[in-house]
């Protein structure tokens, strides 16, 4: 299996270079020069099997030879041995037909635990192999930074830094990436937006010279190994429902495009998908754009869904790299115009193509905590509010086709907002009662990268 970039010139890589690379060279994102294809009867015998079983048949033709077959499975069975479901990720009926699919079940409550328990466990066997240490620099709009915290944390092969917008997370977010102890890890606290953040990880990655001087790594989802590990569910939930007998929907809460992603390879590799509906919440970039063509931007608003609070959305590249027809250069201008003029127009071929697989939808503030509210008074389900985004959306799109809703993160990471529309305080699980009695060590950071770069030397080098 091999992996080329977005923008066409950076070297063809395997996966396990792709994974310790993260962004490519030339600034694009790697995706496999070709998605493997799973038969009909292939994905028909994942009926019944315990999730990391689909795991390992879903990824396996991803990662080539870079681990042996028995590798893998105990790579894969150590990353989800921590996950407090039996199912991993279990699915909940809300009304007929429309299901709900809880991935708030692993170590730091919210999805992305399955990629990065997985990420963690892959890159420790690589790094100790090749007896290398790497600098991992993330940016988080809440829930990647602690994820990778507690993925990372401990490791001697890897430094981790996380940059999440000072103020703009919730508090029980915040406190799991700064209460961690372990002096591998780093919560940098920056001034600016998540957009701030991750343009600043961006220019760390085009510094070629930094780049190669802290081996720098990425675990944000511009990582391929993050969406490749995002796809496994979608086949758990599709297969629970009847594929590949019958085709399932998607409605997916997105900020940066990855999570969704992961469904449209999931569908490219042969699973019946219908639609996979991107839902927004008042920072609606990608849903204006499926519906007018027009990717600009106009500024990012807080909203009670901080992990949503996106307008850069990188893993949206990906998509019109394909929407394309893996034309590089139709990407690079794409790219080269949102960053000198705040957006650009997507082709009306390019849109089409997009809108084959495609729908949006939006949820204000009002609609958000409206939904929290109906959906504990008709299912008895509480939801954090990037899920309820979600469910909003989706009652736009039921129909006779199943539909599955993921529910991105535990309702306690998100208190505030779950009290002030159900007037109940959902209390975190027990092995994170006491995240408020920790102590939290964090630095304030300001948005320029050459402050950022030295802070980061001076730690990897003390």
């Amino acid at each position: 299996m091999r992996y080329i970039s977005t923008r066409g010139t950076a070297p063809e890589l395997k996966f396990e270079d792709a994974m310790l690379t993260g962004l490519a060279r030339d600034g694009g994102l790697y995706v496999p020069a070709s998605v493997p294809q799973l038969s009909h009867a292939e994905i028909a015998a994942m009926a019944g099997l315990p999730y990391e079983e689909v795991a390992f048949r879903v990824m396996r033709p991803f990662v080539g030879d870079t681990f042996s077959e028995s590798e893998f499975g105990d790579i894969i069975t150590r990353a989800y041995q921590g996950f407090r479901h039996a199912s991993r990720a279990p699915l909940k009926e809300l009304v007929p037909n429309h299901f709900l699919m809880e991935l708030f079940h692993g170590p730091t409550l919210a999805f992305k635990d399955f990629a990065m328990q997985l990420i963690g466990q892959m890159f420790e066997h690589s790094l100790t192999k090749r007896g290398q240490h790497v600098t991992i620099v993330g940016a988080t709009s809440g829930d990647t930074g602690s994820a990778a915290m507690e993925a990372f944390r401990g490791l001697d092969a890897v430094s981790v830094f996380i940059l999440f917008p000072y103020g703009r997370v919730s508090e029980v977010q915040r406190r799991q990436m700064t209460t961690v102890t372990e002096a591998n890890a780093h919560a940098l606290a920056i001034d600016g937006t998540f957009d701030d953040a991750q343009a600043r990880l961006k220019d760390m990655f085009n510094d070629l010279t930094f780049r190669d001087e802290v081996r720098l790594a990425g675990v944000n989802s511009i990582n391929w190994a993050r969406v490749m590990a995002q796809v496994v569910y979608y086949f758990t939930a599709a297969v629970s429902l009847g594929a590949p007998h019958r085709a399932v929907s998607f409605t997916v809460p997105t900020g940066n495009f990855g999570d969704i992603f992961a469904g449209y390879i999931a569908r490219q590799m042969g699973l019946p998908i219908d639609r996979l509906v991107v839902a927004t919440n008042s920072n609606d970039i990608l849903d204006r754009a499926l519906r007018t063509g027009g990717y600009h931007m106009g500024g990012v608003q807080a909203t009670i869904s901080p992990s949503m609070d996106i307008e850069v959305s990188s893993n949206f590249e990906r998509a019109l790299f394909d929407a394309y027809g893996r034309d590089a250069g139709a990407v690079v201008q794409s790219m080269a115009a949102l960053k000198s003029e705040g957006g650009f127009d997507i082709s009306q071929g390019a849109l089409e193509a997009l809108r084959d697989i495609f729908a949006s939808g939006r949820a204000n503030e009002d609609e958000t905590s409206a939904m929290i509210t109906s959906c504990l008074s008709t299912s008895g389900e509480l939801l954090c509010p990037h899920s309820a985004v979600g469910v909003h959306v989706a009652q736009d799109h039921l129909g006779t086709t199943p539909m599955v809703t993921l529910a991105t993160a535990h309702p306690a990471k998100f208190p505030d907002a779950v009290e002030a529309a159900t007037g109940i305080r959902p209390a975190l699980p027990p092995h994170m009662a006491d995240l408020f009695e920790r102590s939290e060590r964090v630095q304030r950071v300001p948005n320029d990268l050459a402050a950022l770069e030295a802070l980061i030397r001076e730690k990897v080098a003390a």
